[in-house]
């Protein structure tokens, strides 16, 4: 037994680090939540994921009171009652059939428990149809051996929480177990502080702000998120309507220049929740996509089509994280200068605006 300091997530009473048997006591938040649906949060799987777990065997719960307390019989959709305990026993981690690639990182951080990584722009963070190769995880596999938490499984070792492909920054990676179900935990009680930037098309008129709009599948376009109106009812452990909150300051305001015709704006965003695209969607909903997105509106400005050399998407940089280290309790504050890019369009729109 190691000396591990066990750090209580979510009412859960940690198991030993050699286990791979975890216990997890709903909060009063959870109670009449789906089963299914509540381990997408605490153990940060996939709901087919959860779903195979409990099909097969693998999730016992414990319900009652005293001498009546006793295992039941769940299925997805068993409902979560006070006091309950549910227990999950992970499958060992399959073989990973991606070969491990030397790709070089740029490492911020790194000990026994995490790895924190600045992503440059174009790299896909796990393997997906048409990205097999060249992956962050490929360069993971790599660089720590068999090092990586296996609870996001085979597709997504070690990985808590992923940016797109075109969006550069920071991103925490977990080496153990007990660190991924820790900070999958901190980014579900909104612990873990993201900050990005961005450079919007137009004039973001107010200095500061939050969006609210839920966020979920395009029904026009799948590969596309939409921004659905304020008050639309949501599903926030695995609906496919999901709450969303950023928290937007304005940096910088570059006004309509004569050779450009349109203004831009330069913002910073902290994530309050961490849904697919949601800076990007955001931004957007309000009539001030990302410049250079292809997705949702920032194509085609004259301005962009001039620094085209310079724009590899949209312009959507994770400059800054906060989290609580899930071994010491310690918070830790990690940043990573703009992409060499990055500043040379905003040097460009300072210049000529």
């Amino acid at each position: 037994m190691n000396d591990l300091i066990r750090m209580p997530v979510d009412g859960r009473e940690a198991e030993p680090e050699e286990s791979r048997t975890q216990t997890f006591t709903p909060s009063d938040e959870a109670v009449g939540e789906r089963l299914d649906r509540y381990l997408t949060t605490v153990c940060d799987l996939t709901r087919a994921a959860a779903v195979r777990l409990i099909e097969s065997g693998a999730v016992v719960l414990m319900s009652g009171e005293g001498k009546g307390r006793r295992s039941v019989k769940v299925d997805k959709n068993t409902k979560l009652k006070w006091g309950d305990e549910v227990i999950v026993t992970f499958p060992e981690a399959e073989e990973y059939d991606v070969i491990p690639e030397d790709i070089p990182l740029d490492v911020v951080y790194e000990d026994a428990d995490i790895i924190v990584v600045n992503k440059p722009t174009g790299m896909v963070v796990h393997p997906a149809p048409g990205n097999y190769t060249g992956t962050l995880v490929n360069a993971l596999l790599y660089h720590c051996g068999d090092s990586l938490s296996g609870v996001g499984g085979v597709k997504r070792p070690g990985i808590v929480h992923r940016i797109d492909k075109d969006t550069s920054g920071l991103l925490v990676v977990a080496k153990n177990d007990e660190a991924h179900v820790a900070l999958s935990a901190q980014l579900k009680t909104h612990t873990v502080s993201r900050v990005y930037h961005a450079v919007c098309v137009g004039n973001v008129k107010e200095d500061e702000g939050t969006l609210t709009y839920p966020i979920g599948r395009n029904p026009a376009d799948r590969k596309k998120m939409a921004a659905f109106p304020v008050g639309t009812p949501t599903g926030d452990s695995g609906g496919a309507i999901r709450s969303a909150v950023t928290h937007y300051t304005v940096m910088e305001r570059f006004p309509t220049g004569c050779r450009w015709g349109q203004p831009f704006t330069y913002v910073t965003c902290e994530l309050e929740t961490g849904r697919t695209h949601q800076i990007r969607v955001h931004m957007a909903a309000t009539g001030h996509p990302l410049l250079g997105d292809p997705l949702y509106g920032g194509e085609g400005t004259r301005f962009g089509k001039a620094v085209g050399a310079l724009l590899h998407g949209q312009m959507l940089h994770a400059k800054e994280l906060k989290l609580i280290h899930p071994r010491t309790g310690k918070e830790m504050h990690f940043e990573c200068p703009l992409p060499e890019d990055f500043e040379k369009v905003l040097e460009r729109l300072r210049r000529e605006s």
